[in-house]
């Protein structure tokens, strides 16, 4: 019986977390990306996520399909449903176990703890897109065509990703500049490490078949404001505490020179209402814990500081 985890999307943060958590427990892994980017005790293959052959090819043994592909903003509408739609049919074709990374914008505008029973009401063309994407991976399961399950995490912060908090917070305070954060800095906030995301997609893999078919969402740290974590990551990174907010008339000249920064902004909201996610569900049956904020930043500095480049340039997508 074939046990190979294909992990396709592996130079993201996300992928080569879940590359991660393979090699350390022993399994044998296949990362997937567009240029064969080396990933260290996995075979490398280069492949687009978009071709259903090329996706057959390289899921033909496989026992678990990780989704981990996150194509360019400009290109999402294109490319992600592509890539998904590949993606079922691998791992269908291969009678694997399709595990499935999402996020939270599906979930729009809310006032409460985001729980995996949440209404989806996107308030953004990215939620829309993320929303329907989700239940084109459920269906096929309801349909029997393959077994699915998705892991949903909210922002992304850790080493390797590219995101408002890791360059807009920790990349800034690596180099004692001038943090910028996207809302108010005193409201509740939660955001998953991406070392937790990967361990938490790898439980799902190896879950009974009770699990699949559903949402879970991925474990996060106690909540914190925008404010404290910025302390938090200025204090362990020996700065005192810089932190600017990035006002709409910031994001209106970004948008203008920056293709990011335009596809970004409508995901600003999420900074302007408390950001809370409920986990109970995953721990109350899995084993992944979230880590400390302490232990995140200590980490993700000691990233950035291993090399200068890192905080000037541009990281892949997580």
């Amino acid at each position: 019986m074939t046990s190979t985890h294909v992990v396709v999307g592996a130079s993201g943060g996300i992928g080569r977390a879940v590359c991660a958590e393979l090699v350390r427990r022993g399994l044998p892994v296949r990362a997937v990306t567009r240029s064969g980017t080396p990933v260290t005790g996995a075979e490398a293959i280069a492949a687009d996520a978009t071709d259903p052959p090329a996706m057959r090819a390289v899921c033909r043994d496989a026992a678990v399909v990780y989704h981990c592909v996150n194509p360019p903003f400009a290109s999402w509408r294109a490319a992600f449903p592509a890539a998904t739609r590949a993606l079922l049919d691998a791992a269908g074709a291969a009678g694997a176990r399709l595990v499935f990374a999402d996020d939270t914008w599906m979930y729009g505008r809310v006032d409460a703890p985001m729980r995996e029973d949440t209404p989806v009401a996107p308030v953004s063309g990215k939620g829309v897109l993320r929303a329907w994407l989700a239940e084109m991976v459920l269906a096929a399961h309801a349909r029997g065509d393959v077994e699915t399950v998705i892991g949903r995490a909210p922002e992304l912060w850790g080493p390797g990703v590219e995101s408002l908090l890791a360059g807009g917070v920790l990349a800034s305070a690596a180099q004692g500049r001038t943090a910028r954060w996207p809302g108010d800095p005193d409201l509740p906030m939660t955001a998953a490490f991406t070392p937790d995301v990967g361990a938490a997609l790898v439980e799902l893999a190896l879950a009974p078949a009770s699990a699949t078919g559903r949402v879970w969402h991925t474990p996060v740290p106690p909540p914190t404001t925008g404010r404290a974590f910025v302390e938090r990551v200025f204090a362990a990174a020996g700065h005192p505490p810089r932190v600017g907010r990035i006002t709409p008339a910031m994001v209106a000249a970004l948008r203008l020179v920056s293709p990011v920064a335009r596809e970004g902004a409508e995901l600003l909201y999420q900074f302007e209402q408390p950001f809370l996610v409920d986990d109970s569900a995953f721990r109350a049956v899995f084993s992944t814990r979230a880590t400390d904020w302490d232990d995140g930043i200590a980490e993700t500095l000691a990233w950035y500081r291993a090399d200068p480049d890192r905080t000037r340039r541009r990281l892949v997508p997580a």
